[in-house]
């Protein structure tokens, strides 16, 4: 079994999330979004980042479901492990009252959805 990137299993979340719940025709729509902390940059963007709130090891999305609830959604793979600023990232979070999940493929998230969606508080 082949492992998919972070890249290609947020790709998919997305897709799938947006298409199924953040429509203009979807009632109650959700918001799904990400945060582009890594990938490489030039010395001067990566100040400006820094100046302008980058925090390293912020979750990779956030979503807003159709109920309401928020969630800081941190994307690995099956064999992905967070890094110490991740860690401090997601303590921090639930610190403050707000749900962090690590998702490892889009059945996960599927299902992460689904039971919100049950759950609903409208």
């Amino acid at each position: 079994m082949k492992i998919q990137s972070e890249d290609y299993l947020q790709n998919e979340i997305y897709t799938w999330f947006n298409n199924n719940h953040c429509l203009k025709h979807h009632v109650n729509r959700g918001i799904i979004f990400s945060i582009p902390n890594g990938g490489y940059r030039n010395s001067r963007e990566a100040a400006k980042l820094v100046k302008t709130g980058l925090l390293k090891g912020a979750s990779d999305m956030i979503v807003i479901f159709p109920n309401g609830d928020l969630y800081f959604i941190e994307i690995k793979t099956i064999t992905g492990t967070q890094q110490r600023e991740q860690k401090e990232f997601a303590e921090r979070i639930e610190s403050l009252g707000y749900k962090y999940k690590i998702i490892r493929s889009l059945q996960e998230f599927k299902d992460l959805t689904e039971l919100n969606l049950s759950h609903s508080k409208l």
